[in-house]
Protein backbone atom coordinates (compact mmCIF):
# COMPACT_ATOMS: atom_id res chain seq x y z
CA UNK A 1 0.00 0.00 0.00
CA UNK A 2 1.52 3.70 -0.86
CA UNK A 3 1.02 6.33 1.74
CA UNK A 4 0.95 9.89 0.62
CA UNK A 5 2.19 12.32 2.97
CA UNK A 6 -0.48 14.98 3.69
CA UNK A 7 0.66 18.48 2.29
CA UNK A 8 -0.58 21.57 4.56
CA UNK A 9 -2.76 24.44 2.99
CA UNK A 10 -1.04 27.35 4.37
CA UNK A 11 2.01 27.40 2.57
CA UNK A 12 -0.34 27.80 -0.56
CA UNK A 13 -1.86 30.56 0.82
CA UNK A 14 1.48 31.95 1.57
CA UNK A 15 2.77 31.54 -1.91
CA UNK A 16 -0.15 33.44 -3.77
CA UNK A 17 -0.19 36.12 -1.21
CA UNK A 18 3.56 36.24 -1.78
CA UNK A 19 3.23 36.31 -5.54
CA UNK A 20 0.45 38.95 -5.17
CA UNK A 21 2.33 41.11 -3.13
CA UNK A 22 5.82 40.81 -5.12
CA UNK A 23 3.66 41.38 -8.14
CA UNK A 24 2.08 44.45 -6.73
CA UNK A 25 5.41 45.66 -6.18
CA UNK A 26 7.20 45.07 -9.60
CA UNK A 27 4.01 46.61 -10.70
CA UNK A 28 4.45 50.13 -8.61
CA UNK A 29 8.66 49.95 -9.95
CA UNK A 30 7.15 49.68 -13.45
CA UNK A 31 4.44 52.67 -12.48
CA UNK A 32 6.56 55.20 -10.48
CA UNK A 33 10.11 54.42 -10.73
CA UNK A 34 10.65 54.13 -14.46
CA UNK A 35 11.42 50.08 -14.33
CA UNK A 36 11.17 49.33 -17.95
CA UNK A 37 9.02 45.66 -19.11
CA UNK A 38 12.70 44.64 -20.36
CA UNK A 39 13.54 44.72 -16.62
CA UNK A 40 10.66 43.35 -15.24
CA UNK A 41 10.95 40.29 -17.75
CA UNK A 42 14.76 39.79 -16.97
CA UNK A 43 13.54 39.51 -12.96
CA UNK A 44 10.45 37.19 -13.83
CA UNK A 45 13.09 34.70 -15.62
CA UNK A 46 15.68 35.55 -12.89
CA UNK A 47 12.79 33.90 -10.33
CA UNK A 48 11.54 30.92 -12.37
CA UNK A 49 15.30 29.97 -12.86
CA UNK A 50 15.97 30.04 -9.25
CA UNK A 51 13.31 28.50 -7.91
CA UNK A 52 14.86 24.95 -9.90
CA UNK A 53 18.40 25.41 -8.12
CA UNK A 54 19.14 23.93 -4.99
CA UNK A 55 18.47 26.97 -3.41
CA UNK A 56 14.91 27.39 -3.10
CA UNK A 57 13.81 25.78 -0.35
CA UNK A 58 16.17 27.91 1.51
CA UNK A 59 14.63 30.80 -0.05
CA UNK A 60 11.36 29.45 0.94
CA UNK A 61 11.99 28.90 4.44
CA UNK A 62 13.23 32.25 4.56
CA UNK A 63 10.45 33.80 3.21
CA UNK A 64 7.93 31.14 5.72
CA UNK A 65 9.77 32.85 8.51
CA UNK A 66 9.30 36.14 7.21
CA UNK A 67 5.34 35.63 6.80
CA UNK A 68 5.46 34.14 10.24
CA UNK A 69 7.26 37.01 11.82
CA UNK A 70 5.28 39.20 10.86
CA UNK A 71 2.14 37.19 11.55
CA UNK A 72 3.19 37.36 15.03
CA UNK A 73 2.91 41.03 15.25
CA UNK A 74 0.12 42.77 17.45
CA UNK A 75 -0.64 46.14 16.51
Amino acid sequence: MVTVPHQQENPMILTISGVVLLGVVVFLFFRKDGLKASHALVCCLFGFYLAGTAIAPSIKAGGASLASLLGGLKF
